[in-house]
């Protein structure tokens, strides 16, 4: 078999100019690559693929891969170009671009020198996929919604025929209809659009002024454009109601069990650097709060975590109170972690050929493999239209075979994941390690099915593999037809934890640099019972935590199934509470005339008690739960004297609660969530915090 290997070379036009942005895809692996603005690539390929090469205005080149690791590829021009193209600015004044009367060399100087000009040389103007934001290749092509990148903070202002447009109007106009374009910078942008140009202005002219005086959906109808919903059709959440608030009188005990999940947050990532509207029900709070870490102490005693509490003020109700309930697993040193007995479980099926799939897929579970010690094994099974193993339990110190293996791996085919969840969790309990980190980990888009009715069927499956002492990771990828809804019934009843990858960062973050935690369990069954004080509390709400409600009679059954806390891992839980004596509008009338469920309160008792608070946990192997008991004091410090943790959480939950269009939030400023938030930015060295903080000030232009 041809061996892979890095070919390499020069993409140039006619003239022997370098051409950036070509876009160079491996139609036989499936694989793509772009030139630099020295119009330099390289790519992965073996003997016999075929390389395409495409860019906006020339004909296509393909070029099979023989003996030699050098190609170099002449691009000619397509009959599809642009008329003219005018840069203007730096250096270059607007009366010299008036002047027609140029020599036809230095048009063709200017037309070369545009690609150039509207690819980085003009902020946020770019080439992906062989999609422009200035033209697109013909009057028929369907525009994919993941091939522009939109920048908000890098975008230029599009102006055509007079009338303001956007990147993917632009990229539908037919070339044959452009009569110019203009790129205006610096100052003659500027001067003419005002302040809101100082990233450029793209104006194009078409010869018969076919978009004149149209307004935005009228331009996106006569370029046959679709709106992207707020929900991607292909894309699945379960829907849910927020917690209302209630009442201590009539609610009692409030029990939930923890989630240390985040795919929320970066699904949410995604779809703002995608310049999208954030679904509402792709908003989970919780998972947003509890991506960041936050600075709790080690536990000291013999519990597996520490129990953490602070009440401040509500930033968003100003007359309310926040409660934070934090939990820190204790850090056990690498060396001390047991043995792991791993099964990747990875969907190869049809619908992972993206990039942002299976390739990022492969390169994600390269991060984990480094992560591996000698003791510790990984076997690989696949599925598609059937499931198989390509690769037998492994030592954590072969990792070239491992990653060979990986690296073999190909889409193709349907989605039939009951049998990949069958052969995984076999080789799991085959090779079960008494006492060790056993664990699948399915990494899919979520397009799969078990059985006739899916969702159904594969809650029953994965609830009875749960039984089997194998802990699951769910590792979700890709876009337009991810399936966040059973990814989240996967990890809810699998003994598992639940990460979205958006990008190869997220991976190294998820399985590299927090791969104690994401891979090794401390604790199992970690549930949480408050009860309020009536005498202090008129009424609460958890926020977020919506699908991980249980009865409180759940709290001491050791039959129902809770959240795992990995090593070093901290947990974060919010309450907003209306403190007693307050008016407020989100409270519910409470009867007062109830004869047999009256509650009857001692005055001279627990004045100076918030609450009480419970836990209980299973050691990872064990079946019995072992409870946890704390009261929690009266005590509020203002937002502005509180700790950073709970500035940066509420801000967090303050932001997740806005995207939600919550009602009970009466302040929905971006302005202040974004103040609060770096208010509490500290011990951020890999700064996802100050991520976060740019998130929400972008965010202001698509929700």
């Amino acid at each position: 078999m041809a061996q892979e290997r890095t070919i390499s070379g020069i993409v140039s036009d006619e003239t022997k100019q370098p051409l950036p942005g070509v876009n160079i895809f491996n139609q036989t692996a499936k694989t793509s690559a772009a030139t630099n603005f020295d119009g330099q690539y390289s790519i992965q390929a073996k003997k016999g693929d075929l390389l395409v090469f495409t860019f906006i205005g020339y004909d296509s080149q393909r070029q099979y891969v023989q003996d030699s690791n050098i190609i170099n590829i002449k691009m000619r021009a397509s009959q599809q170009t642009l008329n003219e193209v005018v840069v203007v600015g730096y250096g270059r004044s607007n009366s010299e671009y008036e002047d027609r009367s140029y020599a036809r060399a230095e048009k063709r100087k200017e037309k070369r020198e545009a690609s150039k000009a509207l690819q980085g040389k003009a902020a946020g103007i770019q080439v992906s996929n062989n999609i422009a934001y200035v033209a697109a290749p013909s009057q028929n092509f369907q525009m994919p919604r993941e091939s522009v990148s939109i920048s908000p903070k890098n975008e230029p202002i599009y102006i055509v025929d007079g009338v303001p447009a956007k990147a993917n109007q632009i990229a539908r106009i037919n070339p044959n209809d452009i009569d110019n374009v203009s790129v205006l910078k610096d100052k003659n942008a500027t001067s003419v659009y005002g302040s809101k140009a100082s990233n450029g202005v793209v104006v194009i002219s078409t010869k018969n002024e076919l978009y004149k005086n149209l307004s935005e959906k009228e331009l996106d109808k006569k370029l046959n454009i679709i709106p992207i919903p707020a929900q991607p059709t292909q894309e699945d959440y379960d829907a849910f109601v927020e917690n209302a608030f209630e009442s201590p009188k009539t609610a009692p005990l409030s029990t939930f069990s923890i989630d240390v999940d985040n795919a929320s947050y970066t699904n949410i990532r995604r779809f703002l650097n995608n310049g999208q509207q954030v679904p509402k029900d792709a908003v989970r709070v919780e998972e947003m709060v509890n991506f960041f870490k936050y600075t709790y102490p080690q536990p000291k005693n013999e519990h597996p975590f520490s129990i953490n509490t602070e009440v401040s003020d509500s930033p968003w109700n100003s007359n309310n109170k926040i409660l934070k309930i934090g939990l820190q697993g204790k850090n056990i040193p690498t060396e001390n972690l047991p043995a792991s007995n791993l099964v990747f479980l990875i969907d190869v099926s049809g619908s992972m050929s993206d990039m942002n799939k299976l390739p990022l897929l492969k390169q994600s579970l390269k991060i984990l493999v480094n992560e591996l010690r000698s003791k510790d094994k990984v076997a690989i099974v696949v599925y598609a239209g059937a499931a198989g193993m390509v690769l037998p339990p492994t030592s954590g110190d072969e990792k070239k075979t491992i990653i060979d293996a990986l690296d073999k791996l190909q889409s193709g085919g349907s989605t039939a994941g009951g049998a990949g969840i069958e052969l995984a969790y076999k080789t799991a309990t085959e090779n079960f390690i008494k006492g060790g980190n056993n664990r699948v980990i399915l990494a899919t888009d979520g397009d799969f099915n078990v059985g006739s009715s899916s969702n159904s069927d594969m809650e029953k499956l994965i609830e009875e593999k749960r039984k089997t002492g194998v802990f699951l990771t769910c590792l979700g990828y890709g876009m337009g037809n991810y399936k966040d809804s059973k990814m989240e019934i996967l990890a809810d009843k699998g003994n598992g934890n639940y990460a979205y990858i958006d990008n190869i960062q997220e991976a190294n973050r998820f399985l590299g640099k927090e791969f104690k935690g994401s891979m090794f369990a401390i604790a199992k069954d970690v549930k949480i019972q408050i009860e309020f004080n009536p005498k202090q509390v008129q009424s609460y709400r958890l926020i977020g935590y919506e699908n991980r409600k249980l009865r409180p009679e759940d709290f001491k059954n050791d039959a129902i199934d809770a959240g795992e806390l990995g090593s070093n891992h901290t947990v974060t839980a919010l309450y907003e509470i209306i403190p007693t004596g307050v008016k407020s509008d989100y409270l519910i009338a409470q009867p007062d005339d109830l004869k047999y469920t009256k509650t009857e309160t001692n005055s001279n008792n627990y004045t100076n008690e918030l609450a009480t608070i419970k836990f209980r946990y299973k050691k990872p192997d064990g079946e019995k739960s072992i409870e946890m008991v704390q009261t929690i004091e009266n005590k509020s410090i203002a937002i502005n004297k509180s700790s950073d943790d709970m500035k940066f959480s509420s801000a967090v939950a303050w932001f997740g609660l806005k995207l939600r269009d919550s009602k009970l939030i009466a302040d929905k400023s971006s302005e202040a969530i974004v103040k609060l938030a770096k208010q509490g930015n500290s011990n951020d060295g890999e700064g996802y915090k100050a991520e976060f903080i740019r998130l929400v000030e972008t965010s202001k232009q698509y929700n």
